[in-house]
């Protein structure tokens, strides 16, 4: 009776994790994680591109809100 009891307590726990109180995304967090991607790879000669496109990815954030990836948009980021 008490596994069961844990078991089901372990559950709801997964099911309902406590709130969590992040800091807001920020268009700016979002360009600087851009810039390390481009850093990291390891075709040097698309480095000024890659990092231009980060710039402009973050000004279409200043504007919306919404960050896009290429491959994802996402929105509700602060315009900082």
């Amino acid at each position: 009776m008490i596994v069961a009891t844990s078991a089901v307590l372990a559950t709801l726990a997964l099911l309902f994790p406590p709130a969590v109180a992040a800091a807001p995304m920020r268009c700016s967090g979002e360009q600087t994680a851009c810039v390390t991607g481009c850093k990291k790879n390891p075709d040097r000669s698309t480095l000024s591109i890659c990092i231009t496109n980060c710039g402009l990815r973050q000004s279409v954030c200043m504007k919306t809100g919404c960050w896009d990836s290429g491959m994802q948009k996402y929105c509700g980021l602060l315009k900082q």
